[in-house]
């Protein structure tokens, strides 16, 4: 079978594909992304604490009355635009990210009612934080380009000379303050995403970690992106 040679730019490896082989990345790609989406809406539905980043999302969509997912995408879209002065360059992976997540939260809030009883919320919050590192490690994994919010501290590392961990520390914290600040649930369920998300992404990462196409060896992303997302 003619093989096609695919570059994944930034940080990422190149890689020979059969049409197969793209087609199972393509599937974890938004397969990840989808799964994303509802993880954080369980998180949502949960009342005990959002990742930082959906703080801000939630105290956006509490003062501008519309969706958190609609919200998401529209941040999302917004940060996309600061690559450009940082000189990052998108992938699929990077649209589809802004594209997909806001749809899958919304859809599941759509289906999802919100808790009462503190076991089913304690269980939807543990039941988000697992899912969401499985869908970090499905989509980091399928190797099509980091999200606009990676992407955007892997740009602060280069131009400011900040370490990684540096970077995401006064990111997030800057989102989760301005978040709480506008009416953002921040609870147990912050602080546990925050210490679990980085050893779950690592491990989902080893377990859909794709073979390369040419010799059946096992890659996955590698360098800066994948640090803006795992190390904190």
């Amino acid at each position: 079978m003619r093989q096609a040679t695919t570059t994944i730019r930034g940080h990422f490896l190149s890689i020979s594909s059969t049409p197969d082989h793209v087609l199972r990345r393509l599937v974890q790609l938004y397969g990840g992304l989808a799964l994303y989406g509802a993880s954080s809406a369980l998180l949502i539905r949960s009342g005990l604490g959002l990742e930082p980043w959906n703080v801000l999302h939630e105290g956006l969509a509490e003062r501008t009355g519309l969706s958190i997912g609609v919200v998401l995408t529209l941040v999302g879209a917004a940060v996309l635009l600061l690559w450009i002065p940082l000189r990052q360059r998108p992938g699929l992976g990077t649209v589809s990210n802004v594209l997909v997540i806001g749809a899958a939260m919304d859809a599941t809030l759509a289906v999802v009612p919100d808790a009462h009883d503190l076991a089913v919320r304690v269980s939807l919050m543990a039941a988000g934080i697992v899912l969401n590192g499985a869908a970090t490690g499905l989509y980091i994994a399928a190797r099509f380009g980091p999200g606009p919010r990676d992407g955007l501290m892997t740009g602060l590392n280069r131009r400011t000379g900040w370490s990684i961990r540096s970077v995401r520390t006064v990111v997030e914290i800057t989102v989760v303050v301005t978040g709480f600040l506008l009416g953002g649930t921040v609870g147990v369920g912050t602080l546990l995403y925050a210490v679990s998300i980085g050893p779950l992404a690592q491990v989902f990462l080893r377990v859909f970690a794709v073979p390369s196409a040419s010799d059946g060896s096992t890659v996955v992303a590698t360098g800066q992106p994948r640090g803006a997302i795992l190390r904190r």
